[in-house]
């Protein structure tokens, strides 16, 4: 029962759609601007990094509070990994935007955060490293996330975690399929310009 409830308090948590609430203030709706994702990349695209950076932080402290809640209430590591890719799954499915979300990535990281805090340094270094040399959100995304898998298995981290994180590979890579087209097809859009300076 423990952890159903910690379950479904992960999927609510990660559902909170701070992306949506904090652009939507200013007159624009994400899920028909930019990408039409609900996350911190398109709000970079659309309002700037100050906006972004906190949306990131946000969706970040969603994964983490999802993992830690489901710690206070059950034991083991099953359950808490169980809550963190269900806020994950909330971020990207949040049932108050009717199932239109975000990608993932930064709830990702605050749940691996707390459950695998030397895996994430590494990936995040990887995803510091490919957007710096390739300018692509998406690679950088994408990247870290097979980085992270990786990092976990070779750090040693508990198997319950390790499954998380390629779980959550897979989630973020199935999200970026459309974003791997267009890298390969040489489309997709560079960090650097803003949505509606592009549009001038």
């Amino acid at each position: 029962m423990n952890t159903i409830l910690a379950v479904t308090l992960g999927y609510l948590i990660g559902s909170v759609p701070f992306a949506f609430l904090m652009t939507r203030g200013r007159g624009i709706d994400l899920r028909h601007v930019g990408s039409g994702n609900v996350g911190a990349a398109n709000v970079l695209r659309t309002t700037g990094v100050p906006s972004a950076a906190i949306v990131m932080l946000l969706d970040s402290l969603k994964g983490s509070v999802a993992v830690l809640a489901a710690q206070a209430v059950t034991t083991g590591a099953a359950a808490p990994v169980a809550a963190g890719i269900a806020s994950i799954l909330g971020h990207i499915y949040p049932v108050w935007l009717r199932f239109h979300g975000g990608k993932g990535v930064a709830t990702a990281a605050g749940v691996f955060g707390v459950l695998a805090p030397i895996a994430l340094l590494i990936a995040s270094g990887v995803f510091v490293l490919t957007i710096c040399i390739t300018r692509f959100i998406s690679a950088g995304s994408v990247a870290a996330a097979l980085a992270l898998a990786i990092a976990a298995a070779a750090t040693g981290a508990p198997g319950a975690v390790v499954t998380g994180t390629v779980g959550a590979a897979l989630i973020i890579l199935s999200r970026h399929r459309a974003n791997l087209v267009r890298l390969a097809a040489g489309t997709e859009r560079r960090i650097g310009l803003r949505l509606f300076e592009q549009r001038r």
